[in-house]
């Protein structure tokens, strides 16, 4: 017998219907970028530098973005650059995997201490291997809101999306400048959460520019998204972020935040001044 997802937590807010799931990171995502600059998705590499100091780390990440992905450490991450690489490798050296990973957030979320909305990044093996369904289950209960699968191709994902419908668990689509505009605007509109606008070909890690073909690539990504959309890919600095207000709602800073953590610097302070006001 095929176990089916409970019910998802929901958030209420005053005055408004209970948000599910993949509604908390739209809303935490528009609610940022209404303040005019570009709203932070923060990622961290799940149990790295420190799988002791793991829940510390998520706690200061979370007091300066809007959204936190925590990726799943895997063996060939081939979307990654070699910081990633490097982070997984140590942190699947130390035991960490999902089912410790969610242990983790479940206790995080009984205890109400982190309430930023959470994605899980993942290659799609260790959620196969977990069980889909189970996945269902015990990721809503430890308060996940969704899941980014770099290695899992659009047409393929029907039945990943469909086991985790019940819990209302979104699954976010990822295009790039040369997505054709066909794919692009059917990936874009079944994206949930947000759409990740990759600002660069290849891997993670390198420093993105910008430029008027950018910008024209992010207007047409808007364009087909119900839902906002977040740049990534070698996304370092507040220029860089400041560069993209306007263009996107978002921006996903990864590789940088983990170096940052790497060298035992606070990461809530490195966020913070992503978006810190011009002197």
């Amino acid at each position: 017998m095929i176990e089916t997802a409970k019910p998802a937590k929901t958030v209420i807010c005053a005055g408004a219907e209970p948000l599910r799931p993949r509604e908390r990171i739209v809303a935490a995502l528009r609610g940022a970028a209404k303040a005019g600059q570009p709203a932070l998705v923060a990622y961290l590499t799940a149990g790295f530098p420190s799988r002791e100091r793991f829940r510390e780390h998520l706690l200061s990440i979370a007091g300066a973005a809007d959204v936190i992905e925590v990726g799943v450490p895997f063996s060939d991450p081939m979307a990654d650059g070699v910081t990633i690489q490097r982070a997984s490798e140590q942190a699947l050296r130390t035991g960490v995997n999902l089912r410790w990973i969610l242990s983790e957030l479940e206790s995080l979320s009984q205890s109400q201490s982190l309430r930023t909305p959470l994605l899980l990044m993942s290659y799609l093996n260790p959620l196969l291997a977990y069980g889909l369904s189970r996945l269902a289950l015990d990721a809503a209960r430890a308060g996940v809101c969704g899941f980014i699968v770099p290695d899992l191709p659009f047409d393929e994902s029907d039945e990943f999306r469909a086991a985790m419908a019940d819990a209302a668990l979104g699954l976010v689509q990822m295009v790039t400048p040369v997505t054709p505009p066909e794919r692009m605007a059917k990936v874009a509109a079944a994206s949930e959460g947000f759409v990740y606008a990759v600002t660069m070909t290849g891997t993670t890690g390198r420093s993105a520019g910008t430029s008027a073909g950018m910008a024209d690539y992010l207007e047409r990504v808007r364009a087909c998204a119900a839902v906002p959309v977040c740049a990534g890919f070698g996304i370092r600095t507040r220029e860089q972020v400041e560069a993209l207000r306007g263009m996107v709602d978002g921006v996903v800073v990864g590789s940088a935040l983990v170096e940052v953590l790497e060298r035992g610097e606070s990461a809530q302070q490195w966020l913070a001044a992503l978006r810190a006001p011009r002197r």
